[in-house]
């Protein structure tokens, strides 16, 4: 069961997040980012495959500087509805904390193979741990790439890269690139309110 682990983590009388069931879109392939504050602040990267959204956390989040190799830590699988997922996951719960959409949109991979669906080759491209694809979103567009990092002494990392396209740009700062209203925000600071820093001794 592909969505075990996740509904495991959870309790559905307590969360709204959506239960875990396989489903898939009938049009293009869709990918969304959630800036999720938790025990840290984050963003999950989510790209839909197979009736699911395979899964990664990025903690400085995307970039659009192809010098930029972010650290993206593969997490389990989530279900394809958690896409539009947005709000508070109560304290006591797995990944507590605010949870908003960054960016969203359709993705496709890079190099089409003739008879064969973008689904079925993305899920090749991740039994290699080398996946090359194109983003469609608001904010992140253009050729991206996704390498797992060999011989890892814990979890499962993997690396985004921005490929040098005309999307590419010298400068990049997801948080720089979030609305001034963001809820995610708003609670960070509610947070540093409660749980000041200990004045210097």
């Amino acid at each position: 069961m592909p969505l075990e682990e996740y509904n495991k983590k959870r309790d559905f009388t307590q969360t709204a997040e959506p239960e875990g069931k396989t489903e898939k879109s009938a049009g293009k392939l869709r990918f969304v980012v959630q800036r999720h504050a938790a025990s840290r602040l984050h963003y999950d990267f989510r790209l839909e495959m197979d009736g699911v959204l395979k899964s990664w956390a990025i903690p400085k989040g995307p970039s659009l500087n192809p010098a930029d190799k972010r650290l993206a830590m593969m997490v389990e699988d989530h279900p394809f509805a958690y896409r539009t997922f947005e709000g508070t996951i109560p304290a006591g719960n797995y990944g507590a904390g605010e949870v908003e959409i960054w960016d969203e949109g359709t993705y496709e991979p890079l190099e089409k193979v003739k008879g064969k669906t973008d689904d079925f080759i993305m899920q090749q491209e991740l039994q290699k741990e080398s996946l090359k694809f194109v983003l469609h979103g608001k904010k992140l567009q253009g050729e991206f790439a996704l390498v797992k990092i060999k011989n890892a002494s814990e979890g499962n990392p993997w690396l985004l890269i921005k490929h040098k396209d005309h999307f590419a740009t010298d400068h990049y700062d997801a948080e720089e690139n979030t609305a001034p209203d963001s809820k995610v925000t708003a609670y960070l600071g509610t947070k540093k309110k409660v749980n000041p820093p200990p004045p210097h001794p």
